[in-house]
């Protein structure tokens, strides 16, 4: 849910991270054309107009992760980086596309093209990275070595009934990788 994400600048928060596609629910189990009337521009969609003057009203960065329509038939999973005054520094959109049951992604996104970035904001400079990229430790590499002093990585995972008991080992995997990118970078 947005509004209590929001709620946490009341509460001190300074940078503001809404899960990857918050908009709507992971609608990527399937492929289904229809799914793509999901999609908004990143300029001038109704969602970063919103969160734009969110920011500015609350003193907050906003990292807004969406479901890119970029001109006619290219989507992207992009996040989009708005500063405390409500100015959209840029966006980055996801480079590894994952496809699998249950994720199928290629059907939908287009991988990125903007390269690994850094953004100066209000409270630090931050790299944006999304879900399937936290795998691949060149995509932590190349932020940290943009400037990045904080990496924020939206993601929808979650996990179903049948995958209950595999739980903990898949934590402590994504532990791993984390205290890896960490130490190498």
């Amino acid at each position: 849910a947005l509004w209590p994400r929001l709620e946490a600048a009341a509460k001190g928060a300074k940078i503001i991270g809404l899960q990857e596609m918050f908009t709507t629910k992971y609608f990527c189990i399937n492929q289904d054309p229809k799914n793509f009337d999901l999609a908004e521009p990143i300029e001038t969609g109704p969602s970063v107009t919103e969160l734009a003057k969110a920011a500015k009203r609350l003193g907050v960065v906003i990292i807004a992760p969406l479901f890119e329509a970029r001109g006619s038939e290219v989507y992207h999973n992009t996040a989009a980086v708005i500063d405390a005054d409500g100015t959209v520094l840029g966006k980055y959109r996801k480079m590894h596309i994952p496809q699998d049951p249950g994720f199928e992604e290629k059907f939908y996104f287009t991988p990125g093209d903007l390269g690994f970035r850094t953004w100066k904001t209000a409270h630090g400079d931050i790299g944006v990275l999304i879900c399937w990229d936290q795998w691949y430790p060149e995509a932590a590499r190349l932020t940290a070595l943009a400037g990045a002093d904080l990496i924020l990585y939206p993601t929808a995972i979650g996990t179903w009934d049948g995958e209950l008991e595999e739980l903990p080992a898949q934590h402590e995997a994504w532990r791993t990788v984390q205290r890896g990118h960490a130490i190498a970078n």
